[in-house]
């Protein structure tokens, strides 16, 4: 499984993007915030995912937001901090 984590990886160019395995269903969880600040170069990709997932969410056609997960992964700062993830499915969707 390795190989889907190199791919993200090698998607964003190096930069730093948090990830989670889930033994149980064998895929990896990313970070939400992580992929946008990759994609998007935003000063601040915490505000640019709620502005994003407030009009997703009221889009009737998208899926996305109910597919997130709330996974402890470790800040800036060193603490274990809740985060938006998505599956590998869900990071190539947004």
């Amino acid at each position: 499984m390795k190989n889907k984590l190199e791919t993200i990886s090698n998607l964003f160019e190096g930069k730093e993007i948090r990830s989670i395995w889930d033994s149980e269903k064998e895929d990896y969880y990313f970070s939400v915030v992580d992929v946008i600040s990759a994609l998007t170069n935003s000063k601040d990709s915490s505000d640019y995912w709620t502005t994003l997932k407030r009009r997703l969410i009221n889009d009737e056609d998208s899926e996305l937001p109910t597919k997130c997960r709330s996974l402890k992964l470790k800040a800036k700062d060193g603490k274990m901090r809740s985060t938006d993830t998505l599956d590998t499915k869900g990071i190539f969707n947004l």
